[in-house]
């Protein structure tokens, strides 16, 4: 009697499971063809900015370009991980829901390695104008990008413009 009860229970927990499987298969399938669609194209976000006398920062978009191409890794952060002088830059669609968000790290006080003979060090340099860019997988509902600045009070707005 057990051995009739284990011919028949094995056969009915394999395709049991190989029907969950092959459910999960299907769904895995659409979902990476979706993203696929959404994300086969890559825009590059060029960006300048400035210091004036009194310390405050001028952010200009010097141009944008849209490449085929993939991300293979899409960077992410919480808002509190940003420390006074990071920019975020963020991407929303016309809703103003928000599509990406990217973090820079304080641009105007990059941090360089120096190699001396005692070793490596590094050394906090202070700029009145520098460049950096940022890249966002692409989708047709971009419709601006905004720049902020992370202060001790909390963001402030530096730039914004409809692409």
């Amino acid at each position: 009697m057990k051995n009739v009860f284990n011919v028949l229970i094995v056969p009915v927990f394999l395709f049991c499971s190989f029907q969950k499987e092959n459910g999960l298969t299907q769904k895995r399938q659409s979902l990476s063809e979706t993203l696929t669609k959404k994300s086969d194209r890559i825009i590059y976000l060029f960006f300048k900015a400035d210091k004036d006398q009194s310390g405050n920062a001028k952010v200009a978009l010097q141009s944008s370009k849209i490449t085929d191409g993939r991300l293979k890794q899409i960077s992410s952060f919480e808002r509190n991980e940003a420390h006074k002088g990071d920019f975020i830059i963020t991407l929303t669609e016309s809703s103003g829901k928000e599509i990406a968000r990217q973090l820079v790290r304080d641009p105007f006080n990059p941090e360089l390695e120096v190699y001396e003979k005692e070793g490596i060090s590094r050394h906090k340099a202070s700029l009145q104008s520098t460049e950096f860019s940022a890249r966002f997988s692409y989708s047709e509902n971009v419709q601006t990008v905004k720049v902020e600045k992370a202060t001790d009070d909390g963001v402030q707005l530096l730039f914004t413009k409809k692409l």
